[in-house]
């Protein structure tokens, strides 16, 4: 492995990564990089990250179903959980 460049690590624990790397990875603010280990030391990868769903299909056929009730209104917050509960 060929060293390129150096930076120090803050008290915080941030690392700035230097230009000419980051122009080697084509990455910019607000890209996303990724962190591993090999035998050589860390290795520093661009990456994409994508955004899982916080529902499980079935939870979204619930929620489509709510959504797709017309004129079902609930008085509190309870109710309404306990309704969905019952879907």
């Amino acid at each position: 492995m060929t060293v390129l460049e150096t930076a120090k690590i803050t008290s915080k624990g941030q690392v700035t990564i230097p230009n000419r790397i980051r122009k080697l990875l084509h990455v910019e603010t607000g890209s996303s990089l990724a962190f591993g280990l090999s035998k050589e030391g860390v290795v520093l990868l661009p990456c994409k990250i994508t955004a899982n769903s916080p529902y499980t299909a079935a939870e979204w056929a619930k929620i489509e179903k709510l959504a797709s009730l017309k004129g079902k209104v609930y008085k509190s917050v309870k109710k309404a959980k306990k309704h969905i509960e019952a879907l």
